[in-house]
């Protein structure tokens, strides 16, 4: 079950421009301690500003922790991460391996989660890599994304999982942990005391591992769509639901909920074509379909009946759903659900292509078969490794 915690101060974050400059700020602004956890560290204007946000916190004698995904970050230059340790910083790589010829499971459960927290007071979650917004291809408009920037009672847990992974990571690879169960106490400690009072937003911190949490980020989705009274909105850049998420959907369109879909409307690889196999059952039930074409969408976020809304790494796909390690946060407060509504409907008003139900049925016949074969190949690919037959 989901938990909900009060008295929590959160930031709507909206793209790299808001996000990188509040995590530099509260880097520079550690005095014991730092974990950063990202899929993607990339060595350009973004990668370069955090690093050196980071390198200089070590300088000051700062413990940071860095965690990087063995896939997200392959191609970063091992002189960035030489840099990093030779400043003090302590960085680790989770399952470096990532042989395209196994098909262990092990190899596509990913660290998925863009994390950090400083100090035990201030902690920033979302679906944002330390990538440039403008590092994208052919010169299209900044990616879309969004992250929260949070103090309050949801701190102790966002402490605990970062902790609980990186011990975890230096005991797989043989390596003594550095920390403490005496230091993890005093900054939980320290976050407790930090509550904002005076921003009292209600949230929960949901996590996606394949231990304790498999289900959580996907049931309390599921929880909100069937209990939606009037509104969905979901802006997903890799959307291949499954059975259950599919027929909650079609269940909430049944009863006369309005739905919006935003989604990536620029196929990045060719398994991206599953998301439109389900254009045709969707548009039926009048479900509305947005896709994203003017730029790169890289969102995770939904809001409901425009109290309930979640900001997070999480796609919804077997990948995210399934394997990866995740990380959410969901807001129930009014006023912060109508501030990210009004964000992505200024999205889809600005640069988005509907999907009508009467042209996807008479044409795309190419798209059509397309999101079949590549919906098969996903479904197969889950089959091979031993996963849910929901999918």
């Amino acid at each position: 079950m989901t938990q909900f915690l009060a008295n929590n101060q959160i930031t709507l974050l909206h793209n790299g421009a808001d996000y990188f400059p509040a995590l530099a700020a509260a880097i520079d602004a550690a005095k014991g301690e730092v974990y950063l956890q990202s899929y993607i560290f990339e060595d350009d204007k973004a990668g370069k500003f955090i690093a050196n946000a980071l390198k200089n916190a070590a300088k000051r004698s700062v413990k940071v922790n860095v965690l990087f995904d063995g896939f997200g970050c392959k191609d970063l230059p091992p002189a960035l991460i030489r840099s990093l340790k030779q400043s003090g910083v302590d960085v680790m790589i989770y399952r470096q391996k990532i042989s395209p010829w196994s098909l262990k499971k092990s190899r596509l459960r990913r660290m998925h989660r863009k994390l950090a927290v400083i100090d035990g007071k201030v902690g920033f979650v979302g679906g944002i890599n330390i990538i440039d917004d403008y590092n994208v291809p052919d010169n299209t408009p900044p990616r879309i994304d969004y992250a929260l920037q949070i103090e309050g009672s949801l701190l102790p847990a966002m402490l605990i999982s970062v902790q609980k992974l990186w011990r975890r990571s230096k005991r797989n690879r043989l390596q003594l942990s550095n920390l403490s169960a005496d230091t993890s106490k005093v900054i939980t400690k320290k976050s407790t005391n930090n509550t904002q009072k005076s921003h009292n937003v209600t949230a929960a911190f949901v996590l996606r591992d394949n231990l304790l949490h498999r289900r959580d980020i996907e049931n309390a989705y599921l929880t909100a769509i069937r209990n939606a009274k009037s509104e969905i909105i979901i802006a997903n850049a890799y959307f291949v639901p499954g059975r259950k998420f599919r027929k909650a959907l079609l269940a909430a369109a049944k009863r006369g909920v309005n739905i919006k879909l935003l989604l990536q409307g620029r196929v990045e690889y060719f398994l991206m074509f599953a998301t439109h196999a389900f254009y045709s059952i969707f548009l039926k039930y009048g479900i509305e379909i947005y896709e994203y074409r003017k730029g790169f969408m890289h969102s995770k976020v939904a809001v409901i009946d425009n109290e309930w809304a979640t900001v997070g790494s999480s796609n919804i796909d077997p990948f995210s759903l399934l394997l990866a390690r995740e990380a959410n946060v969901i807001v129930q407060d009014k006023a912060f659900a109508n501030e990210l509504r009004a964000d992505i409907m200024q999205s889809i008003l600005s640069g988005t292509f509907q999907v009508e139900a009467e042209d996807w049925a008479k044409g795309h016949f190419v798209r059509r078969f397309a999101s079949w074969l590549a919906f098969g190949m996903v479904r197969l690919f889950v089959g091979l490794i031993g996963y849910s037959k929901e999918q």
